[in-house]
């Protein structure tokens, strides 16, 4: 995101007697993997007084990695962050999670307390913290048990040592690609994901879509690599998100031999 240009939309939209009331960063894209400036965006949150939101889906676990967590800066300064624990961290699906900074505000927004949620003193419904005022479900199973147990056994440190071998990794693999005249890397590669293409030169765009989803394809019925797909500016690409504890350096090579044969049969 550009901030300076955020800036100037935001004054247009006042101008325009508009309300902006929140901006949202992203720590880690879904297609790239790329970051937001965060401190940069908390920075215009404060003086505009808006709301700061972080979409940390993928990169907010970043903060937890020593080597990576600058990658994040500004994370801290949110309003409020959603991440995904079933995502980088491995916790069974579903496993998300949203974090407010103001908890009397939080709470404010969602309590209800009708005849049947009045509090005692005593008993069960007893007790100053009921989940059911900070969200809008009533009834909910308890996800965060997994999530608690995972960290009672791996540990943060555990987690952490992950996300930094799974983002050396990803250069690993950036590195092979850019050895292979026919490979295109098709995006910076900034966390786990690397985004890139068979392209043996002179073929249209179109062209270069239907060979490479093609490609896709015929890898994943192979049973060598299970990559996902993305559209890059119009560009379909083969799309490797490097967050398994059981990826081996050995395995990148594999797949890019793979993906090279493919593209050569398929001409």
């Amino acid at each position: 995101m550009d901030v300076a240009a955020l800036a100037e939309m935001i004054a247009a939209d006042r101008a325009a007697g508009l309300a902006p009331s929140c901006v949202i960063g992203t720590a880690a894209t879904i297609n790239t993997g790329s970051v937001d400036d965060l401190d940069g965006l908390a920075e215009l949150c404060a003086r505009e007084k808006l709301w700061f939101h972080v979409d940390g889906a993928i990169g907010a676990v970043l903060a937890m990695s020593p080597r990576h967590r600058g990658l994040v800066s500004g994370i801290e300064r949110a309003d409020s962050v959603a991440l995904d624990l079933h995502k980088w961290l491995q916790i069974p699906f579903e496993a998300g999670c949203a974090l407010v900074r103001d908890r009397q505000l939080h709470r404010g927004t969602f309590a209800l307390t009708p005849e049947y949620l009045e509090r005692t003193e005593r008993g069960l419904a007893s007790g100053p913290l009921w989940f059911s005022e900070y969200g809008l479900q009533l009834s909910r199973g308890f996800r965060a048990l997994k999530v608690w147990m995972s960290f009672k056994e791996h540990g943060r440190d555990r987690y952490a040592a992950l996300i930094e071998r799974t983002i050396e990794q990803a250069q690993r693999l950036a590195d092979l690609v850019a050895r292979e005249p026919n490979l295109e890397l098709m995006a910076p590669v900034v966390t786990n994901i690397v985004c890139f293409r068979y392209n043996p030169g002179g073929r249209e765009v179109a062209q270069l879509n239907a060979l490479n989803e093609e490609l896709l394809i015929r890898l994943h019925e192979s049973g060598v690599a299970a990559p996902s797909y993305t559209t890059l500016g119009g560009s379909y690409c083969l799309r490797a998100a490097i967050a398994n504890h059981r990826t081996r350096d050995d395995d990148l090579p594999v797949l890019i031999e793979a993906v090279c044969r493919l593209g050569r049969e398929l001409g």
